[in-house]
């Protein structure tokens, strides 16, 4: 057991798994992140935060208030994460020198063991484990970014990939597992409305991630149980159209919750004040209970809650 895995062993103390577990998801950040988030998430009584990425581009303030948050938390990094470093225009207007800086080796050295990118990290407290999918994903079937995963993972393809995925969840301490990824898996819906469907032209098409969905089905036969799948990138806001939404939750016969938590901007001004979001997960006995989207304002109260998911089980 880790260091940052014993002193949650002390920090959070619950009963058996039959407890309520609550799970705060925290979606694309975008730059909007401040100390009343925090004050929010203790408000809320949180047992676990889960950050899904896309802090800013490379933003360095940004994910160091996010590391020093005294919370139990995993995180993985997105695309926005590695901005300036995975694509030649990228590289073109980076405004550090990187000969001399590598702003995404900062991000993870601050995150340390919290970054879940191909690996896993245990709640004995909580008696599950959160596991990473692929690191700052940009979503979708297509082989991206080939260079910037060799030379720092040494992965070489979506099999590769897999592989690592499968590997940290098969060292996991808990047979409860919580799947994170910046990108969902792929296999959600094809419709540009699908939790990870492409709405930009040409309209529609699977973004998921392969390699996260490849991995998930590895891990579920060697008798892990997974009951949620949280990740964001692909925002609510749809660009080609304004009549409706994202879809931002489903499930499957297996009995997982797969969870979209990019509600983006996640903070924004109304004619009271500010308001922001989080996604919270109940989970009782290994089952999510109940998703939500809700709006916290500046005096840390709930002004609205939406309901994505509520398990069937609860109508027996």
């Amino acid at each position: 057991m880790s260091s940052y895995e014993e002193d949650l062993l002390s920090s959070v103390k619950l009963e058996p798994e039959s407890d309520l577990i609550k799970v705060a998801i925290v979606g694309d950040v975008h730059d909007l992140w401040d100390n009343e988030d925090q004050l929010c998430l203790k408000q809320l009584g949180i047992d676990l935060v889960l950050l899904v990425g896309d802090f800013g581009n490379e933003s360095i303030p940004v994910v160091q208030s996010i590391a020093a948050m005294p919370l139990p938390k995993a995180v993985i990094l997105g695309n926005h994460d590695a901005w300036y470093s995975v694509t030649e225009w990228g590289r073109e207007k980076c405004p550090y020198d990187r000969q001399q800086e590598d702003w995404v080796q900062r991000q993870l050295d601050l995150l340390g063991e919290t970054h879940v990118g191909y690996a896993k990290l245990d709640f004995p407290a909580l008696n599950l484990s959160v596991i990473g999918g692929r690191p700052f994903s940009w979503g979708g079937s297509e082989w991206k970014h080939g260079d910037f995963y060799q030379s720092r993972y040494g992965v070489n393809s979506f099999e590769e990939s897999t592989d690592r995925i499968v590997a940290a969840a098969e060292q996991a301490s808990h047979d409860t597992l919580i799947f994170i990824g910046h990108c969902g898996p792929k296999g959600l819906g094809e419709a540009a409305e699908a939790p990870c469907g492409r709405d930009w032209k040409p309209i529609g098409g699977d973004y998921g991630d392969p390699d996260l969905a490849a991995a998930i089905a590895q891990v579920r036969q060697i008798g892990k149980r997974i009951p949620l799948v949280a990740f964001g990138h692909m925002h609510h806001q749809l660009r080609h159209t304004k009549e409706r939404l994202r879809t931002m939750a489903t499930d499957d016969m297996e009995g997982t919750v797969y969870l979209n938590a990019a509600s983006v901007p996640r903070i924004k001004a109304t004619e009271t004040g500010y308001i922001r979001n989080f996604s919270l997960v109940t989970l009782k006995a290994g089952i999510v209970q109940q998703a939500s989207l809700i709006w916290m304002n500046e005096q840390l109260a709930i002004v609205s809650e939406s309901v994505l998911y509520r398990s069937p089980l609860l109508a027996e």
